[in-house]
């Protein structure tokens, strides 16, 4: 048989569209009928290429169902990975948010501290003065009273050696 396929591989099963460009060929080579569009196309090379055409086709279809089914299933993985890496990210946003409200808290709870601190330290500081001052306000009135009582023995002492002295 002189065909179009002639410079294929014998044997070798050809694609849908190396089978449809054979077609094409053969009907371009085809002889056209005097006065006619019509051309005489050898019948047994045509059908062998439509029995291929025919065998072909559901293979080409059953790989073309694979390849979007791999699709799909590569889309949804991609999909699912997707909405795993956001829901990681908004997770970890809300971690980061919450630990930055937990420093903002924790930095109020610490100047609350310190001010209360600062407020005990001058109140203590207050009481320690005003405790001191009262001690030594009873040191001075005893202080006083020997000073007088002092006063009171040299005066005695001095009448008694002016007395003696006479």
């Amino acid at each position: 048989m002189n065909d179009s396929r002639e410079t294929f591989v014998e044997g070798e099963q050809l694609g849908v569209p190396a089978l449809i460009d054979a077609l094409t060929d053969v009907i371009e080579r085809a002889r056209s009928m005097p006065m006619s569009s019509s051309v005489l196309v050898n019948r047994n090379e045509t059908l062998d290429l439509l029995d291929e055409l025919r065998e072909a086709l559901p293979t080409q279809i059953t790989r073309a169902d694979e390849v979007l089914s791999d699709a799909s299933l590569v889309f949804e993985d991609a999909q699912a990975q997707a909405e795993e890496i956001i829901g990681s990210a908004r997770e970890r946003a809300a971690q980061l948010v919450s630990q930055q409200q937990i420093v903002l808290q924790a930095e109020a709870e610490a100047q609350r501290i310190v001010s209360e601190a600062q407020g005990v330290a001058h109140r203590l500081m207050v009481d320690a003065d005003d405790y001191c001052d009262r001690r030594l306000a009873d040191f001075e009135i005893d202080l006083g009273k020997l000073l007088a009582q002092v006063q009171a023995g040299r005066t005695k002492l001095a009448q008694r050696l002016d007395e003696a002295g006479e």
